[in-house]
């Protein structure tokens, strides 16, 4: 069976003290079908850097550098270049567990209900 691809959209802005392990626990989900859009948003600090680290090391991460524009934009931005079946927006300094699991339950649901932040 095909699993569907999952759009994983992570805003980075002034983060990188919280990023790696909003990615990390991402990429520690035992879903595989994801693709992880990490969206540099002008960043002032190291976060675009620690972006395109993680890219580099896995194929399931894209990231998008872009001008500052705020969060709607970031969003906007991503959704426009998603491969996805379904969507789901982690801001980048929380984590999450148990993902697809929750997808498959709430089918149909908000974004809201469709992850869990720990």
């Amino acid at each position: 069976m095909v699993q569907p691809l999952i759009s994983v959209i992570v805003p980075c802005y002034n983060v990188e003290e919280y990023l790696p392990k909003c990615v990390e626990s991402i990429l520690s989900q035992t879903y595989r079908s994801l693709e992880i859009l990490l969206v540099d948003d002008g960043n002032p600090d190291n976060s675009g850097k620690i972006c395109d680290d993680y890219a580099a090391k896995d194929s399931h991460i894209k990231v998008i550098h872009k001008a500052n524009g705020g969060l709607s934009d970031v969003r906007n931005v991503a959704i426009d270049i998603m491969k996805g079946e379904y969507v789901t927006f982690i801001d980048s300094d929380d984590y999450v567990k148990f993902l697809y699991k929750l997808i498959v339950r709430n089918r149909g649901l908000s974004v809201e209900d469709l992850y869990l932040i720990l």
